[in-house]
């Protein structure tokens, strides 16, 4: 009898880190078996189900770091159906593990994330797997609120993070702040002791703050570009120092609306390699069409997958999906596609210390498995070799 979760793909494009062979993936008890060449190595009795790849590629699941919602659901809806709404919706795009991201609200809004994702992940998890959470806020400059509430911006509570720390340990994975508020350094510090990822957004920043930041701490940018001070050339801002900081590993919404190419191809120059990983921040529209939707309490209009709010005609999140991303990168920059996946799967499970596991197509990891054809559509998601669409 065929054990759970054992299957095989053949002749497909396998996207390594850095290279493309094709051959054949085994999945063996939701774990990987590599073959580089057509040949089966599983045992006849096996009887894995073998599955035709057209000569399309398989790429890693992607991890998105940064995102609300999808599909008419946004995390702060703080239940499981809206967790499954999100989860389903971005599996059928490739992504295989995401941080659920919270807005800048109420305390008791925040906390009720907190919980709500907690439960989900004592569960089994039908779709894409949750990893934690991301605070984006409420501890950013009203001077930068982009789509964030400004009524509940607040200055950086420390006992607020110790209390939710104490109470669902291990689960906030990523903390975005702006660095130049008051208290801001002993919070960077603390996150970092507690392996939380400190990251620079909604800030009015300068260059030299942003630098010091990094010292007590800092390693990442969130939505690089968007919603910090620019890069000029006396005063280079949070974006230069972004630019220039090996440490800072850099957030990017490649959907050609929150960032020009050549801004994008300027970002990928600039980082080391592995510091620059895709997001979508996308919110509750993505997947949806035109129409008014809701981000964090405030009205988003969407046109033309464009979501903007309806106060102010700032960027409100995306309706990006990964897959789309990874497009995006394929023609707008010099980027190979192995190079490209790396920056939407290896990368990101490298900053939540999960590469060991998951991020790249090799023996021993878990089968996290995205099967596109040859335009990059995707057919089929596997997370540790369980079809999710």
């Amino acid at each position: 009898m065929t054990r759970p979760y054992t299957w095989s793909i053949h002749n497909v494009h396998l996207v390594l880190e850095d290279e493309i062979v094709h051959g054949t993936v085994h999945c063996v008890d939701g774990l990987i078996q590599m073959n580089r060449t057509e040949a089966e190595a599983l045992p006849a009795s096996d009887s894995p189900m073998s599955i035709d790849g057209e000569r399309g590629y398989l790429l890693p699941g992607f991890i998105d770091m940064h995102v609300h919602g999808g599909y008419g659901s946004d995390f702060m809806d703080a239940n499981s159906d809206a967790y499954d709404a999100i989860s389903r919706f971005h599996a059928g795009h490739g992504t295989t593990g995401m941080l659920a991201t919270t807005m800048t609200a109420p305390h008791s809004d925040i906390e009720a994330v907190l919980s709500s994702v907690a439960s989900y992940q004592a569960r089994t998890m039908p779709y894409a797997q949750l990893l934690g959470v991301h605070l984006e806020g409420p501890f950013i400059s009203p001077s930068w609120p982009g789509a964030q509430n400004p009524d509940y911006i607040v200055s950086p509570q420390m006992n607020w993070l110790k209390q939710w720390e104490s109470q669902f340990p291990g689960l906030i994975r990523q903390l975005t702040l702006a660095p130049e508020s008051d208290a801001a350094d002993e919070m960077i510090a603390w996150l970092s002791a507690q392996g939380i990822i400190a990251a620079a957004g909604h800030t009015d920043a300068s260059y030299e703050q942003i630098i010091h930041a990094v010292s007590q701490g800092l390693t990442q940018a969130v939505h690089t570009y968007n919603a910090m001070t620019p890069l000029h050339h006396r005063k280079p801002g949070t974006v230069g120092a972004v630019l220039t900081e090996d440490a800072i590993c850099a957030e990017l919404i490649a959907d050609g609306h929150h960032v020009h190419p050549a801004a994008i191809r300027l970002l990928v120059r600039a980082k080391p390699a592995e510091q620059l990983v895709l997001i979508t921040d996308a919110m509750s529209a993505a997947g949806l069409g035109n129409g008014s939707y809701e981000l964090g309490g405030l009205g988003v209009d969407v046109q033309d997958g464009v979501a903007r709010l309806q106060e102010g005609g700032s960027l409100a999140g995306s309706t990006l999906t990964m897959i789309e991303a990874v497009r995006f990168m394929r023609k707008h920059t010099e980027l190979t596609l192995p190079e490209v996946t790396k920056l939407a799967s290896l990368n990101p499970a490298r900053r939540l210390g999960l590469d060991r596991h998951t991020g790249s197509i090799a023996d021993g990891k878990q089968a996290d498995l995205v099967w596109c054809d040859e335009q990059l559509n995707v057919r089929q998601t596997w997370i540790k070799g369980r079809s999710v669409i």
